[in-house]
């Protein structure tokens, strides 16, 4: 297996002027090596398919490497031994020292014999006389910290320039597949806040890993059957006096929702009664006249009664519309869907399997179970007494059938961190049935989303749907925009158009940029904010790069495709070129890590960076012709990156705001 190299610019490593320090870096970077390792095969892309497919986004990468040959040359000129380029530890300079890159001098010092820092200084000294990329040095003890020319960077950002998709990786016929399960909604409900987090992190993983350079699948799981399917049809039946979506005026995700929390309802009356007669909480609930006919409902279902499957049928295509004008609206798509009522037989057969070779065993009452013991885990149920099956069933039969319709070489399911045991048990017992894929799938395992009020409950109706936290946000969107003169000029159809792009935007973005794996609470209005880290924040910058880009455009000034080189660049100017260039290392830790915050946080990062620049130089107003392009060439860049970043996370960018 061919490996990609050094994780270059070292976007994520710091630099500090210590002995201490040069022993953190290389755990770090060995700690950095083996996560670009680990899944590799299916995230990453060999070196040949890499550099062949995506040239230009590893010219950074060849200033370390033009760097790294030169200090190899240095180091056998100066004291007459070879190294190899591994031995050379090249990193991106701390921000409160001079320079760009930073070479760690400590494992030359044998060879020199001399101390720290007179080995960096001969080191620069040599780099300085015989590298033209070289522009200045300085020591800091064991560290030489190195000024590259302008004209490099100027070379750089005229190869990112040229790269319209800059920092991604195509697939081609040879890649990887990737199959990402993402959103497993109920029929019983609309989508909810909870759903919302769910489907905006995977649709932003298979943008990602889709732009490491592999093919992916993007699949649902609908959840339509079993007994909470049951309790809304059972609701509906008895209480419902034949209402529908269209008597109703709701979507059918919603009216089905209600019912639902009718259910619930009248569940807890009735146990609320059979208690004051004197029974205990659980014996009530299993009392319950309610709950036993949901049962029995489930039970006709699974025995194919038509009466219950036509309801059943009915009820799932009133929600069906309701999800797709949701997942519209979200900006969220599939390339296939699988259902739960026809994925749960091929479950059932294979734990018949299971307990016909002796993998399971069977109780009393006629449940299946798997006895985890020997993994450190507990017993699993597999089959209720009764025949009818359970989540389990049901994911091991709908794997089964995704590996048959597709040569999957990754799978990876996104879904609460409730789940981890599930999975953890799911990923065993697919081992036990002998498909030799199950010890290697992936739960994509995220923390829970709440709101400043506390925890959502779906059975008692306290639950934010994702339809109306859409329209909050786009009509919150809408006015603070107004407000601040945003909208001013427009017309009516283009304002109602940004104040979707902007609410959604700030939704998506304030839901992505933190960690997948933490529990995080949605603030509608601190999402919606033209300062700080937000979604809103990151388009205004985008918009006011294509004002200025029309502006030079209206003036008739034309950005060449290559910038001149004799152009000395700002430290500021200098740096945003620098992060440009680290925006395919970005996108390579984000797929490795699946971790769609970094791709978010960079983009604030370059925004931030950019409007100091903005606020600092001037662009149309500068009177050097060249360094006035070479600005609009750095802003036009920015504005690209930009957008393809947030294009992995799902977030248009207006051209006006």
């Amino acid at each position: 297996m061919q490996t990609v190299g050094p994780l270059t610019p070292f976007y994520f490593l710091l630099h500090a002027p210590s002995i201490c320090f040069c022993i953190c870096f290389c755990l770090q970077f060995s700690l950095i090596t083996l996560l670009i390792i680990h899944d590799f095969q299916f995230l990453c892309v060999p070196l040949q398919q890499f550099t062949m497919n995506n040239q230009k986004s590893i010219r950074y990468m060849n200033i370390e490497n033009k760097m790294t040959a030169a200090v190899v040359k240095a180091i056998k000129e100066l004291y007459g031994q070879d190294v190899t380029p591994a031995q050379v530890q090249l990193q991106k300079t701390k921000k409160e020292f001079e320079g760009h890159l930073t070479l760690v001098v400590f494992p030359f010092l044998k060879i020199s014999r001399k101390s720290p820092e007179q080995t960096g200084q001969e080191i620069g000294e040599y780099l300085k006389q015989n590298e033209p990329a070289v522009a200045a040095f300085n020591v800091i003890k064991g560290f030489l910290n190195l000024t590259i020319a302008s004209a490099c960077w100027i070379e750089l950002l005229d190869d990112i320039h040229a790269d319209e998709n800059y920092g991604l990786v195509k697939a081609d016929e040879n890649s990887p597949l990737v199959m990402i399960e993402y959103s497993s909604p109920n029929t019983n409900k609309p989508l909810h806040l909870g759903h919302v987090r769910n489907n905006l992190l995977g649709n932003a993983l298979a943008n990602i890993i889709a732009a490491n350079g592999n093919k992916v699948v993007k699949t649902n799981i609908v959840n339509d059957r079993g007994i909470h399917i049951c309790k809304s049809m059972l609701a509906w039946k008895k209480y419902g006096n034949g209402e529908t979506p269209e008597s109703s005026g709701k979507k059918g995700d919603h009216l089905v929702g209600d019912y639902y929390v009718a259910f619930d309802k009248h569940y807890k009356a009735e146990v609320a009664e059979l208690m004051a007669k004197g029974m205990t909480k659980e014996e009530a609930e299993a009392a319950s006249p309610l709950m036993q006919e949901a049962r029995e409902m489930l039970v006709k279902w699974e025995a194919g009664d038509k009466e219950v499957r036509a309801l059943w049928e009915m009820m799932n295509n009133w929600v069906y519309a309701g999800f797709d004008e949701t997942y519209k609206k979200m900006g969220v798509s599939f390339d296939k869907i699988y259902y739960e009522s026809q994925t749960y037989l091929e479950g059932k057969d294979k734990v018949q399997e299971g307990l016909d070779k002796g993998f399971f065993y069977k109780k009393e009452d006629g449940s299946v179970w798997a006895d985890l013991t020997a993994e450190g885990l507990d017993h699993k149920l597999l089959l209720r007494g009764d025949g009818t099956s359970v989540y389990m069933t049901q994911d091991i039969g709908t794997a089964k059938i995704r590996f048959q319709d597709y040569p999957i070489d990754k799978m990876i399911y996104v879904v609460g961190n409730e789940q981890n045991y599930h999975f953890q048990v799911l990923s065993i017992l697919l081992d036990k049935l002998g498909f030799e894929w199950g010890k290697g799938l992936v739960h994509f395992s995220y923390g829970m989303v709440e709101l400043p009020e506390g925890k959502m409950k779906s059975r008692e109706g306290t639950v934010v749907d994702a339809d109306d936290l859409i329209e909050e946000m786009i009509n919150t969107a809408r006015e603070t925009s107004n407000e601040l003169g945003k909208l001013d000029g427009v017309s009516k159809e283009e304002a109602d158009n940004i104040a979707r792009i902007v609410g959604l935007g700030a939704l998506k973005y304030f839901i992505l940029k933190v960690d997948a794996r933490k529990n995080m609470t949605f603030n509608p209005k601190e999402s919606i904010d033209f300062n700080g880290n937000t979604g809103p924040f990151i388009q205004y910058t985008y918009a006011r790069i294509q004002s200025i880009l029309r502006k030079a455009a209206e003036a008739g000034i034309v950005i060449p495709a290559r910038l001149p080189e004799n152009i000395e660049l700002s430290e500021k100017e200098e740096g945003l070129i620098q992060m440009l260039a680290d925006f395919g290392a970005v996108v390579r830790q984000a797929g490795t890590d699946y971790s769609p915050s970094i791709i978010a946080n960079y983009c604030y990062d370059l925004v931030k960076e950019y409007n100091q620049f903005y606020h600092d130089f001037s662009i149309l107003r500068e009177e050097n012709n060249d360094l006035k392009l070479f600005r609009l060439a750095l802003s036009q860049n920015v504005g690209k990156i930009v957008r393809l970043g947030m294009a992995l996370l799902g977030i248009e960018v207006p051209e006006r705001m």
